[in-house]
């Protein structure tokens, strides 16, 4: 990683902005303990106690987490937030690079995204549009990659889309209800992405351009679900609010917003904390981490990724539905997200790869720097691809424009995140209508949340919240429940 990049919660040097939005002193109001072998500081309110007297353990400080134990703690419920890294975030992460603030995850935000919209705004955080548009698309020709008119590539891109989606609308009537009509999803749900396109009989260039939109979605068109892309259609209710969903930005960075939405509330976190076992004893939970140390409540929301939950053992059971989504995986496995300081007479252009043989799968323009260079971001769902090499990944981009020169790079493998083991969310066949429902129901004492299992907006920043205020909700419920023979 390059020795500029700076990881950061929020702070950055904007400092008159964060002083408008009322965010500069958020890591003095966050309460913030130490991991195993160390003592956390209290939440404000409630005073020291035992490690066993908490009403709700969160396992996880991502966006799903931190809004659970905000719910919870709005109650009054004491609550401990465990978190296995040394920040909070989750796949999300705020940094600094090239003296700009970058996110090596999860960054924008747009109106439909309504809950997280709200926090925003209740916040008061300003929001950064990414209102300039790329001069140029570069997508796949008859002979490897070319430049192609905004206007015209454009057009051809959306009937592609219209033509892919086709038949689909009837499928989520209640976007945020995705088995409002579970039996109109029996035969879709079995569909690849790849299954879809095979459907279509594109001509080359088409199916060239076309693929590479869903491949970047899904991971691979073969690992994908045609239904897990048809629900963001459906939440975004036409195709251009789809294609302009990486709109806005806080001006503080998601990190800044996470540490606004902790703030609401007194909540103890305690960092470097990896779980490794939880034991729903019927009356309590138990929660051991790696360090050893235990912790015990009366219920507890697991808000780690789904990927990551076969990396903890669950002692007193679950449903076949949980290890089956772990081990299949619902976030992307190989999901590279790559910062590029970028000199050259590139332009602002926007590359969609195809498939198969590219490297990055996409690039989009972000800022032109004071000195003339340009910030480019770069996905790669490539599991060979060497992310951390400035010349792998210059070759990478050379693919698109031959001129460009790639000073410095900062990047962040989300598959070997051993926290995360994957991106962005987006299910595989079969797990929204075989799964789904399991996953978000109560397991005695344990509720799940997270982005891979919200009922909204799956993959982003705004179904983690919405799956962790029910979360939430579920957890209070199990806090006050009476207690019950030990699940086996």
């Amino acid at each position: 990683m390059a020795a500029e990049y700076t990881p950061t919660t929020g702070t950055s040097r904007r400092r008159t902005v964060l002083k408008a939005a009322g965010l500069a002193t958020l890591a003095a109001t966050t309460v913030v303990g130490a991991g195993d072998g160390a003592s956390a500081r209290p939440g404000r309110g409630h005073g020291a106690r035992p490690d066993d007297a908490y009403d709700v353990i969160v396992v996880g400080a991502g966006f799903a987490g931190v809004a659970a134990a905000r719910a919870v703690r709005a109650q009054g419920m004491r609550t401990l937030l465990l978190e296995a890294r040394d920040r909070i975030g989750g796949r999300t992460w705020t940094g600094t690079f090239a003296g700009e603030l970058v996110e090596m995850g999860g960054a924008w935000v747009h109106p439909v995204h309504t809950k997280v919209w709200h926090e925003i705004r209740s916040h008061g955080i300003p929001l950064v549009a990414d209102d300039t548009p790329p001069d140029r698309l570069i997508l796949p020709s008859g002979s490897g990659y070319a430049d192609f008119d905004l206007a015209v590539a454009g057009t051809r891109l959306g009937e592609l889309l219209t033509s892919f989606f086709a038949g689909s609308d009837s499928y989520f009537p209640r976007p945020h209800e995705p088995l409002h009509r579970a039996d109109l999803l029996a035969g879709p749900d079995r569909l690849t992405l790849r299954d879809r396109l095979d459907q279509l009989r594109l001509g080359p260039r088409d199916e060239a351009w076309l693929n590479g939109h869903t491949a970047t979605a899904g991971g691979s068109n073969t690992r994908g679900a045609y239904t897990a892309l048809v629900r963001q259609l459906a939440l975004s209710g036409d195709l251009e609010t789809y294609n302009g969903l990486n709109a806005y930005r806080p001006v503080t960075g998601m990190g800044g917003l996470i540490n606004a939405m902790l703030a609401d509330q007194p909540v103890t976190v305690r960092l470097d904390s990896p779980v490794a076992a939880i034991t729903d004893t019927g009356a309590r939970v138990h929660v051991d981490t790696r360090g050893g140390k235990r912790y015990t409540a009366r219920s507890v929301v697991v808000a780690v990724p789904a990927n990551v939950w076969n990396s903890i053992s669950f002692r007193s059971g679950l449903p076949r539905e949980f290890a089956a989504a772990s081990t299949a995986g619902i976030a992307v496995p190989h999901a590279k997200k790559i910062w590029m300081k970028v000199r050259g007479d590139v332009g602002r252009f926007l590359a969609q790869g195809a498939e198969s043989g590219a490297p990055l799968i996409g690039v989009v323009p972000h800022t032109t720097l004071s000195d003339g260079s340009r910030l480019m971001i770069g996905f790669s769902v490539d599991p060979a691809f060497d992310h951390t090499s400035t010349a792998r990944v210059q070759a990478a981009l050379r693919t698109f424009v031959p001129q460009a020169v790639v000073e410095r790079i900062v990047s962040q493998d989300w598959g070997g995140d051993p926290y995360a083991r994957g991106g962005w969310s987006f299910m595989r066949p079969l797990q929204l209508t075989r799964q789904l429902r399991t996953l978000q129901q109560p397991q005695g004492r344990l509720v799940f949340a997270g982005s891979d299992i919200a009922s909204g907006w799956s993959g982003f920043v705004d179904g983690a919240i919405e799956s962790g205020e029910h979360a939430g909700v579920l957890a209070l419920e199990a806090a006050t429940r009476r207690a019950t023979p030990a699940r086996v």
